[in-house]
């Protein structure tokens, strides 16, 4: 067999989780054809997936004496900007927010979507990042779990589409929507950097990035890239999320970014069964840190059943729930606007 006949063959394995060929993604480096013998090298990222694209190369090749080596693939180089001086990686948007949390489970990503389904209500072309790597809830509440990565014509991956915005997600990259990523820091914003440089995102007038829980490498990563416009940082009025927001409050204020305001999540459960009011997680935690920190309180949010479940549905709230429930994200929205 010639090495162009055993290229034709490579041509019809697919990467793991990927539906492009290994010669498509220009994996396959070099291909030796010595009789009945073949050596394959495989330039690839990620060494953990080179057990599975090794077997299917076998696979592919069963009568023939196949050997796959393994070519660590060099990474681009990335000269990283500063908080002083960020680069602008994102040219093609003419806003980016950034929304935030001190910590997690606080809803910061149901409010992210919300924000940004609510501006794309306004008129605004919106593009949304999910950034949260190790928890990328974004997919599900834009009913967009199972879809995949896409390239198009030009080589550059396809964004997926709902509700008027475009999103894209490490939750695309995975063969499964429960698929972990055990990812080491310099991988996650080597994977950020990509979708920031390598999709095709058209022209924004918005782009919205939901930010990690926390103060680490992604915030700084993309305040380093990124001319950010805005920050809005989602507490609950809990003291614990209250102290960890403040980190986040203080973290925006040390790289120069504005903060739009604080987003107080959770605000009080609404029982459905009576319609009493319990503030399950203190009052006024989100007032507090807002005037503790000269920055405007956007909009508190209530806990209600409706708005769980129409996350959980993929039905965004903003869009879905009733008027009262559209009133608290439109409202922030408007007041986001503003700030912008």
């Amino acid at each position: 067999m010639s090495k162009a006949q055993i290229e034709k063959r490579l041509k019809k394995i697919t990467y793991p989780g990927l539906d492009k060929s290994l010669v498509t993604l220009k994996i396959v480096k070099d291909i030796q054809v010595r009789g009945k013998s073949v050596k394959i090298t495989l330039s690839m990222a990620n060494e953990e997936l080179f057990g599975e694209v090794e077997k299917r190369v076998k696979d592919a090749l069963g009568e023939y004496e196949t050997e796959v080596v393994f070519a660590a693939q060099k990474q681009k180089s990335t000269n990283y900007g500063s908080t002083q001086n960020p680069n602008n990686r994102a040219k093609y948007a003419k806003k980016i927010v950034a929304v935030s949390s001190g910590k997690g489970g606080v809803g910061k990503s149901t409010v992210a979507v919300n924000l940004a389904v609510g501006l794309a209500q306004e008129g605004k072309k919106v593009g949304l990042l999910d950034a949260d790597v190790y928890g990328p809830s974004v997919p599900r509440m834009m009913q967009l779990e199972h879809e995949k990565l896409r390239w198009n014509e030009k080589d550059k991956i396809v964004p997926a589409e709902n509700f008027g915005i475009k999103m894209m997600s490490v939750g695309l990259t995975t063969p499964q929507p429960d698929t972990p990523l055990v990812w080491r820091s310099s991988v996650a914003v080597s994977a950020l950097i990509q979708f920031l440089d390598d999709v095709d995102w058209g022209q924004l007038d918005i782009l919205v990035i939901d930010m990690p829980p926390g103060t680490g490498d992604v915030q700084l990563t993309m305040a380093q890239e990124l001319n950010l416009s805005a920050a809005v940082v989602v507490t609950t009025p809990q003291q614990i999320s209250v102290d960890d927001v403040s980190r986040s409050v203080m973290m925006f204020k040390d790289i120069h970014v504005p903060i739009a305001g604080i987003v107080e999540n959770m605000s009080y459960f609404i029982a459905p069964d009576t319609g009493k009011q319990y503030d399950i997680f203190g009052t006024e935690g989100g007032r507090a840190i807002a005037e503790k920190y000269g920055v405007d309180l956007l909009g508190a949010i209530p806990l209600t059943m409706d708005i769980r479940r129409h996350s959980d549905e993929g039905k965004v709230p903003v869009a879905f729930g009733n008027d009262e429930e559209k009133g608290y994200y439109k409202a922030i929205v408007e007041k986001l606007l503003a700030a912008l």
